[in-house]
């Protein structure tokens, strides 16, 4: 099974010719990674001091950045460069959206752009519960913040300054993942995205498919036999390359590495050249109900 689409691209904005962007499109949406090996974020001389996880708060998996309120979160308090450290993020976030616009000029009107993180912590030796483990198996689904459909767009950078690679584990496509682990979920309790969101344990209300991704995220990743015997790929990101992927629809773990760069983007169904290879989509098929 080809999992990798290779785009031999060297600069972030750069023009795009019409049949790469084609290709791009048509790849992502069937469900493959776009792998950039000759697309390096550049660092500037004073930023690699910045790979560091001293720099991040014990309480934090990571640096966060959100562009529309210019604001870091997951530093240290005291952490003295913090405008510089700011400055190095917000060029990944900018420089990630100019690709992304040129790489998908069908996308650009409907994408939202949101936090971006700089994960300089060693993802291999995190002591974490396992449905918070990225090391294992999983697609991505947040507990708090629903998404109602929308899908999530990663752009991932291997910033590391000695050569370490990104090491992934990819599993098998999303209706492979759905087949073996939707019959598994349980309805939500009637009323209960009405009080999670009351109480402030969701930002928003959480849909039928949030509630479905979600739990299939969570069986995915505490069931040791699917995690062990499911069909999977190994693959070394290089220190220097860059990679995009739906993360809601690629099965994907995040084994080693650090100093990591990674921007955010959401795209709502209508957006989608194909549909019918959404999550959404294909969970609605499944179920045989509208989920959102």
């Amino acid at each position: 099974m080809e999992i990798l689409e290779t785009l031999n691209l060297n600069a972030w904005d750069q023009t795009i010719p019409s049949d790469i962007q084609e290709k791009a499109i048509h790849s992502l949406e069937q469900g493959k990674v776009l792998y950039f090996p000759f697309l390096p974020f550049q660092l500037r001389d004073h930023e690699e001091k910045f790979l560091s996880p001293l720099l991040t708060h014990p309480k934090s998996k990571n640096i966060s950045y959100d562009i529309h309120q210019d604001r870091l979160g997951g530093v240290r308090p005291e952490f003295q460069e913090v405008d510089q450290l700011r400055n190095m993020i917000k060029r990944f976030a900018e420089q990630s959206l100019t690709l992304f616009d040129a790489l998908f000029p069908h996308y650009s009107t409907y994408r939202r752009q949101a936090k971006t993180s700089f994960r300089p912590v060693e993802t291999s030796n995190r002591k974490i519960s396992k449905r918070k483990d990225d090391t294992l198996l999983h697609i991505d689904s947040f507990p708090s913040n629903p998404v109602k459909g929308e899908r999530i767009l990663r752009i991932f950078s291997n910033i590391n300054p000695h050569g370490k690679p990104r090491v992934w584990r990819i599993g098998e496509p999303f209706s492979n993942v759905v087949e073996k682990m939707a019959p598994r979920v349980q309805k939500p309790w009637p009323g209960s995205a009405y009080f999670l969101n009351l109480f402030r344990l969701t930002k928003d209300y959480r849909t039928l498919y949030d509630h479905y991704m979600l739990s299939i995220h969570d069986a995915m990743k505490l069931d040791p036999y699917y995690q062990k015997h499911v069909l999977q790929w190994e693959v070394h990101f290089p220190a220097g390359s860059t990679w995009m992927v739906y993360t809601d629809q690629v099965s994907h773990a995040a084994m080693s590495g650090k100093d990591l760069l990674e921007q955010t983007l959401h795209l709502p169904i209508k957006a989608m050249k194909n549909p019918n290879t959404s999550p959404q989509k294909v969970l609605e098929k499944f179920f045989k109900e509208q989920l959102v």
